[in-house]
């Protein structure tokens, strides 16, 4: 394996999204910044992310090899035994420092975890393959509150719309196969977190400037994400999977938007960063 092979197989492009994640968590806690506990959170949301990007390939591997047959298991640049491996190796690994951020942060990953095999597992087999994943990327939150102190009320309510977005990005993914969307409906679900963020920074116990940045950051992701969801409708060859990797870097976006409701202006900065080097990746190494 080469390290393109193990850069393509981890959609590492995407990680600057789990770690906006992080911030995104530890803020809705409410908690002060700790930078060691931080770093070592980010640690072990990233080796969860790659994880489950490695199991994704292994589990679907015969799959690909019909759809995505230049993806590095039907190619033959990596072993499925070996692909499977890593990612359990991963995750093992990534549960192990959760705990070490504590009792609730290792339960909290521990879920994560389970709820990333079970995606890997099952979202072929099932339609509610979107609710699994949107449920993977809330625990994200769930998982970064605990290590920051505990969870509170905001921190489930901005996970709700994180839960949602996630929900509908899958939902278009799903159609990648045949670059064409199926029924609409479903995609409804992303305007939750506009309406989740809003009412967020209207009730924010926060500064006007902080409140400001945060209408200018919900704007900027209610009109990347309408014209990312507008691609899907345009019919045109490639459009599909340019959706899906626009919206998946809308994440960062989203969770740039909950800081700044947290007060923590400074602390949006990194997450508008990361939105910035998730589209700048995705051009050297896929998303999807």
């Amino acid at each position: 394996m080469t390290w393109r092979t193990w850069l393509k197989l981890g959609r590492v492009s995407n990680l600057p999204t789990v770690w906006s994640n992080g911030l995104a968590g530890w803020a809705l806690s409410g908690s002060a910044l700790e930078a060691g506990a931080l770093a070592l959170l980010l640690i072990a949301l990233s080796l969860f992310y790659v994880a489950g990007m490695y199991l994704n390939d292994a589990f679907d591997a015969r799959v690909d090899a019909r759809e995505r047959a230049e993806r590095p298991i039907p190619m033959g640049e990596a072993g499925q035994g070996t692909v499977f491996a890593l990612g359990f190796a991963m995750l093992a690994l990534g549960a192990l420092i959760a705990f070490a951020l504590g009792p609730g942060a290792g339960l909290a990953g521990l879920a994560l975890a389970g709820t990333v095999v079970l995606y890997d597992w099952l979202h072929k087999r099932t339609a509610l393959g979107p609710v699994i994943m949107g449920a993977c990327r809330m625990l994200t939150y769930v998982t970064a509150a605990f290590a920051a102190g505990g969870a509170t009320g905001a921190l489930w309510v901005g996970a709700a719309g994180l839960f949602c977005h996630v929900v509908g990005l899958t939902y278009a993914a799903r159609q990648e196969a045949t670059d064409r969307i199926g029924a609409a409906w479903p995609l409804a679900v992303m305007a939750v977190p506009v309406v989740i963020g809003a009412v967020m920074l209207a009730v924010a116990d926060a500064t006007m400037l902080a409140v400001a940045v945060g209408a200018l950051l919900l704007a900027a992701y209610v009109i990347w994400s309408g014209w990312a969801l507008s691609l899907l409708f345009r019919r045109r060859p490639g459009d599909v999977p340019r959706a899906v990797v626009s919206l998946i870097a809308a994440v960062s976006l989203y969770d740039a938007v909950l800081i700044a409701g947290t007060g923590g202006g400074w602390l949006a900065l990194p997450a508008v960063a990361a939105f910035a080097a998730t589209l700048a990746l995705q051009r050297m190494v896929p998303g999807t």
